[in-house]
């Protein structure tokens, strides 16, 4: 097995804007390109209508662009010998248990809110969405909002959501390129304008809107709300994490960002012309943010790698190893029951 590769799969959205090939080099087409799904493999009724490229079930996976599974879904990767991709990694359902995404707010995302475990377990059709974002590009002054300020009841809320003045409301904080916030699900939150993001998050499109800055969709009325639902799953408490993990100038070549049930994010960094043995025996997913390199494992030829890609390595990868061609920093992203976390 050899580090796998995907066809992206981009969607427009109302505040999205064309930062993905300006920084990233994505083939973006003109217009309002707010997500770049990287690495999918959705199970069927969880991709909303608003989102392009799913089967007529719902259903969601990523197609493989190199070597000898080129032009074959992620999923069907996974069904015909999950063992060599995962180790001792455990699928959902027979499916990834990730979700990776570029994020570009040329405007604020409407603030929102995933399922708290409380409202998934009651609900069959919601589902856990935590994530991490990595801020890889960000305007002067540019902030994210996460979560509720000290005080803030479900009560005081609703009357903001009534007045249509919530932002007050929220924790503002400002952003610069290599921070990162983990938000759990139940975490009231918005990404604001000016920011471009990678997104790791669990496999879930079930998002409730919950205030949209008073604005209107394409069509000239208001997007759909999800008031009731979205106060069902806010956490109200007052002791949210607000301050990112950053990765410091002059820091060691891996850097831990998150560590949650879900997942560990690791940042890693390698100068021009070194090498990286890769383990075998757990699954990685590796996003680029810097630099090019190229990736020799056993049975398979050279996989080269650049700025903007995103590439699934299988725990069945025999004795790999990267060489990088410049200056490279990239994301590690592990999963639970890896060998090496």
């Amino acid at each position: 097995m050899y580090p796998l590769k995907f066809r992206p799969v981009f969607q427009k959205r109302i505040w999205g804007g064309q930062r993905l090939r300006a920084v990233l080099g994505k083939p973006v087409e003109n217009g309002a390109i707010g997500e770049s799904w990287e690495l999918a493999d959705l199970p069927a009724g969880t991709v909303k209508g608003d989102s392009v490229g799913a089967a007529a079930d719902g259903s969601l996976a990523s197609v493989v662009t190199n070597g000898a599974n080129a032009g074959r879904t992620l999923h069907d990767v996974l069904r015909a010998d999950a063992s060599v991709v995962m180790g001792n990694a455990a699928l959902i359902h027979g499916h990834f248990p990730l979700l990776i995404k570029f994020l570009d707010a040329q405007q604020d995302l409407s603030v929102q809110v995933h399922p708290s475990r409380a409202y998934a377990a009651a609900h069959a059709n919601a589902h856990l969405k935590s994530e991490a974002w990595y801020v890889l590009h960000a305007e002067p002054g540019a902030k994210i909002y996460k979560g509720v300020k000290p005080g803030v009841t479900r009560e005081a809320f609703r009357a903001a959501l009534e007045r249509g003045e919530v932002e007050p409301l929220l924790n503002a904080i400002r952003v610069r390129a290599g921070d990162c916030h983990y938000l759990e699900s139940g975490t009231v939150h918005a990404l604001g304008a000016g920011i471009l993001a990678a997104e790791v998050q669990t496999p879930s499109d079930t998002t409730f809107r919950v205030f949209d800055w008073n604005r209107l969709g394409p069509d000239g009325k208001p997007r759909k709300l999800h008031v009731e639902e979205a106060l069902e799953c806010i956490d109200f408490s007052a002791d949210q994490d607000v301050a990112p993990t950053e990765v410091p100038a002059g820091s060691s070549n891996v850097t831990r960002l998150v560590t949650c049930e879900f997942f560990t994010l690791d940042r890693v960094r390698l100068g021009q012309g070194e090498a990286l043995a890769i383990p075998g025996g757990e699954p990685r997913v590796w996003i680029v943010l810097e630099g090019q390199g190229v990736i020799n494992c056993e049975g398979n030829g050279p996989t080269a790698f650049t700025k903007g890609d995103t590439m699934l390595l299988p725990a069945g990868m025999r004795n790999g190893r990267m060489n990088t061609v410049t200056d490279c920093a990239w994301l590690e992203v592990k999963l639970p029951g890896s060998a090496n976390k």
